[in-house]
């Protein structure tokens, strides 16, 4: 559902992303993780295209982000580091409106019961403008599941939440995988991620250091415990 190949994106003289290369399949939890700087949010950008790689071939779905862009933002919903939302529209304005921007019919209903699964149908009519860091990221969450995208691509999604709304939310990503979406995850917080990842894509200085499952990166960098220590060995080549 994801090919990234041989991606590279320039920025003036500084290298973003160099020559990554990974696979996310149907229906897993991926997780993207690496340094700040690493290129995280470039490749999710450069996937989603908001940004147009420098060189190399990104595929959503089957289709060409460069080619066909608007296939893949039919099928792709993108959740970035504090979401921007419109600041006079209530949470359910906002539902309404990505179903009449994205045409999903027969919206009310789903997007009542994700009111109630994210824990926000006290804040209904509230303004965007009043809600809470956390309730922010909900309410583009929510905005995100009402599309039944393929493929949902969230960057940092914890920041914010308390810990029951992390709670709330790896329950949602798993579920939403396990019906098929292929999900995946930027967060530094790794051991809020572990438990969900089935796929590990680790990047550092713009480069693809691993793409695999956990037990492959233990085998490679002969780790035997958990997402952290893998990651320090992998980016930092020393034993934490």
């Amino acid at each position: 559902m994801i090919e990234v190949d041989h991606f590279r994106k320039e920025y003036a003289q500084v290298v973003a992303a160099d020559d990554v290369s990974f696979q996310l399949p149907r229906g897993i939890v991926g997780a993207l993780i690496g340094p700040n700087g690493a290129g995280k949010t470039t490749t999710m950008r450069a996937l989603c295209g908001i940004i147009r790689p420098t060189s190399g071939r990104l595929l959503v779905a089957g289709y060409d982000v460069a080619c066909e862009p608007i296939a893949v933002k039919q099928r792709i919903a993108y959740v970035p580091d504090d979401p921007p939302l419109f600041e006079s529209l209530t949470v359910w304005e906002h539902l309404r409106f990505i179903a009449s921007a994205y045409r999903v019919s027969d919206w009310e209903q789903p997007a009542q019961g994700l009111l109630e699964q994210l824990e926000l149908q006290p804040k209904r009519q509230s303004l965007a403008s009043e809600l809470s860091r956390g309730m922010r990221q909900k309410v583009a969450i929510a905005c995100a599941y009402l599309r039944s995208p393929e493929v949902l691509m969230l960057d940092e999604p914890l920041t914010g939440l308390d810990p029951a709304a992390i709670r709330l939310l790896k329950r949602t990503l798993a579920e939403r995988a396990a019906a098929g979406a292929t999900v995946l995850v930027s967060s530094h917080l790794l051991a809020l991620v572990e438990d969900i990842c089935q796929h590990l894509v680790i990047l550092s200085k713009g480069r693809c250091l691993f793409s695999g499952t956990l037990e492959d990166a233990q085998r490679l960098y002969g780790v035997q415990g958990n997402l952290e220590e893998v990651f320090f060995r992998a980016t930092q080549g020393v034993d934490h």
